[in-house]
This record gives structure tokens, C-alpha cells and sequence, in this order.
């Protein structure tokens, strides 16, 4: 596991490296497992071509509930994941954020919501530890990832996070991890790796509170919080769609890719 975690840790650095420095090519250089699409005839099974469908329905919301990636898009999922459209995919997603948010007017109340797992961390060397998504959520050892405190950032959303910040913009943290992980969320948040120094708010999940409840719930009633306390939510930038549907969402959602879970 030391060496696959090491080698996606390398992927990430290439890319704050290559997105802060030569923005004109996003790190093409290091290329791992560009996609390929199969053509074939006769009516054969194109796995490549099956998993790039399921993707789109996940991505668009029309394949919903599921548990695992299927088991025969375990491939696909790795390349994509590692590879250049990732980074590509999650690159024009921030950038019509920013896009949006430089029209605003800002007040000293106008506030931007982050999710925290798949979009502002990323926890791409657990999940290329575990099928990238094929085998069954393990909520134990994936919590004993996450007390590391060793995620790296989301290279494109740490960008869109200064951008906000340089704007004027508050920056609100919400997220499903549980109060008992706020310390290390933080932290992590914090390290020379992630880069994410200031916050408004750090919004973790009181699991008594909401016992039973889903995440469009959670999130939704954190966000009614925020705006009856005078916050106006502009933005809302997630990689689940229960990050960004419910109520009180704010003025406009950007959904970040993420193929490998579901929450509902």
C-alpha cells in the first residue's frame, strides 16, 4: 500500500506542480493511462465503452442508489481517476465557478459552500488502495484514513478557494465527516500540502443530531442555519449531488466529478 499511495501522492504533486506553473498544458506530462475508447463489431461487450456510459449517468444524476463501481469498470474508473480528464473535468468546473463569482457584488456576508471530501481533499490514495471504488464502503478503514490527516488538495479547487478568498468571498466548510474528526479535518485542511488556511466556518456532522438523517437533509439544514444567521450563499460547489440538491442551496451549484461512491 506504501508504494501505490506513494505513486498517486507523485500524481497529485505533478499536479499542483504543472496547474500552478504552466496552466496552458495541466501537467499533460506525465499522462498515466490516457483514456482509449474500443470500437468493435458484431455486437461484442466493449467494457471501455459500457464504463464511460455508467459514468455519464452518474454524473448526471440518472444512476443513483448504487452501492460499488461495477466490478468490470474497476479499470476505467483507475485511468480516469489517475489520468488527465480528472484533472481536466474538475479544472472547467472550477473555472465557470470563478467565472460566476467575479460578477457578484460581495458583502462582508456573502459566503461560498465546500465540501471537503472529492472537492477541496482528495482521498484518491485510499480509494486506489481499494478498487477505486469496486469494493464495498469499509466506514473503518476508511476513518482510519482519514485520522491520518495526510489528504492531499484537489489542485483546481485550491485554486478556485484563493480566487474566492482574494474576491472577498467567505469560505464555509460542510461536510459529512463526524464532530469527533473536526480536529484533524482541520489540520489537514491546514498542512503545507492541502493549503486551505482560512475559513469561515468549519461545519462537521453531529451524528445524534442527525441519527437516520440523510446527507441532503444534513446538509441542507446547516445551510438554512448559515443564511438565518445573515450569510448569503452565492455558491455551492460539491462532488455529490446530496452536496448540492435539498434546500437552501444558494444562488448556483457546480458539481465536481466523483464516479468512485454514492451518498444519498
Amino acid at each position: 500500500m506504501k508504494v501505490l499511495v506513494f505513486f498517486v501522492a507523485i500524481v497529485l504533486a505533478a499536479w499542483h506542480c504543472h496547474g500552478s506553473d504552466h496552466d496552458h498544458d495541466h501537467g499533460h506530462t506525465y499522462q498515466i493511462f490516457p483514456l482509449r475508447m474500443k470500437t468493435g463489431h458484431g455486437g461484442h461487450y466493449i467494457p471501455e465503452v459500457s464504463c464511460q456510459s455508467w459514468r455519464l449517468g452518474v454524473e448526471a444524476h440518472n444512476v443513483i442508489d448504487w452501492k460499488t463501481v461495477p466490478q468490470d469498470c474497476e479499470g476505467y474508473i483507475g485511468n480516469y481517476m489517475l489520468g488527465e480528464q480528472y484533472r481536466s473535468d474538475s479544472k472547467i468546473v472550477n473555472q465557470q465557478a470563478y467565472f460566476y463569482a467575479k460578477t457578484l457584488n460581495i458583502t462582508a456576508k456573502t459566503a461560498w459552500v465546500f465540501d471537503i471530501d472529492e472537492t477541496t481533499l482528495s482521498n484518491l490514495p485510499y480509494y486506489a488502495d481499494h478498487g477505486f471504488g469496486v469494493e464495498l464502503y469499509n466506514e473503518t478503514s476508511f476513518n482510519k484514513w482519514v485520522d491520518l490527516g495526510e489528504a492531499p488538495a484537489l489542485p483546481e479547487s485550491l485554486k478556485l478557494y484563493k480566487k474566492l478568498l482574494s474576491l472577498g468571498i467567505k469560505i464555509v466548510f460542510i461536510t459529512g465527516r463526524p464532530l469527533d474528526q473536526k480536529a484533524v479535518t482541520a489540520t489537514n485542511l491546514n498542512l503545507k500540502l492541502a493549503g486551505y488556511h482560512t475559513w469561515e466556518k468549519l461545519i462537521t456532522k453531529n451524528t445524534s443530531e442527525y441519527h437516520g438523517k440523510t446527507a441532503v437533509t444534513y446538509k441542507s439544514t446547516e445551510r438554512k442555519k448559515l443564511e438565518e444567521k445573515g450569510y448569503k450563499i452565492i455558491g455551492n460547489i460539491g462532488d455529490q449531488w446530496s452536496d448540492l440538491l435539498g434546500t437552501n442551496t444558494g444562488d448556483r451549484t457546480f458539481k465536481l466529478p466523483d464516479p468512485m461512491y454514492y451518498i444519498s
